[in-house]
């Protein structure tokens, strides 16, 4: 049924590219170690989820749509670096507070609050389709069965699970977090740093 797909091409550059440092992994990391794991691990699924209709939107040529129509593409874009560069702020303004107790600038009040950031995180993000639409249509030959495309999208979905999930029970170990709470305002500026650069260049980016 697979013969015809490229599944390991497809598993290792999605491994390589969820485990590789980048907007969604500083948010897990950072929301897990000021927030603990609950709220890490609902972000993470946030995260996993928006992974997920960017996987299925792709697998099922709307990837394709959307850039056939760049006007969605920029919008996604400038909404994606917006929420970014707010995120760089939030962390910058905890950055400058004096104290140790003041936690991470995304700390949450509730883990579905936390869910749906990283849900937003991931949809505002335009690489992601840019990702999996060049991913897959290297990987997946033309007339590929529903079924065959199901298999993969769940296949990725279980490595997002695995690897967006695992940052969060690193990341919210006691040890880290110890880590973190004794060097919180650096923390915080090395995550204002990233946020506010992955916002410049999505801004200031051209799709093609």
């Amino acid at each position: 049924m697979l013969h015809d797909i490229n599944l390991p091409l497809i598993l290792i550059a999605g491994l390589i590219a969820g485990a590789s440092p980048g907007p969604a992994t500083l948010a897990i990391a950072g929301t897990s170690m000021a927030s603990g794991r609950l709220h890490g691990l609902a972000l993470a699924s946030g995260v996993v989820t928006g992974s997920l209709i960017w996987s299925t939107s792709a697998a099922f040529g709307l990837g394709a749509i959307m850039l056939a129509n760049a006007w969605i593409l920029e919008m996604v874009r400038v909404f994606g670096a917006g929420y970014l560069l707010f995120l760089a702020y939030k962390s910058a303004k905890s950055a400058l507070r004096p104290g140790e107790l003041i936690l991470h600038g995304m700390v949450h009040k509730s883990a579905k609050r936390a869910y749906f950031e990283g849900l937003a995180l991931h949809l505002t993000n335009p690489k992601a389709i840019l990702y999996f639409g060049s991913l897959y249509s290297i990987g997946i030959p033309a007339g590929t069965p529903v079924l065959s495309l199901v298999i993969v999208i769940a296949t990725m979905a279980l490595l997002g699970i695995m690897v967006f999930l695992g940052y969060a029970l690193l990341f919210s170990s006691e040890v880290v977090r110890k880590g973190y709470l004794r060097m919180r305002r650096w923390f915080e500026g090395v995550f204002a740093i990233a946020f506010a650069l992955a916002g410049f260049k999505i801004l200031t980016a051209r799709f093609q």
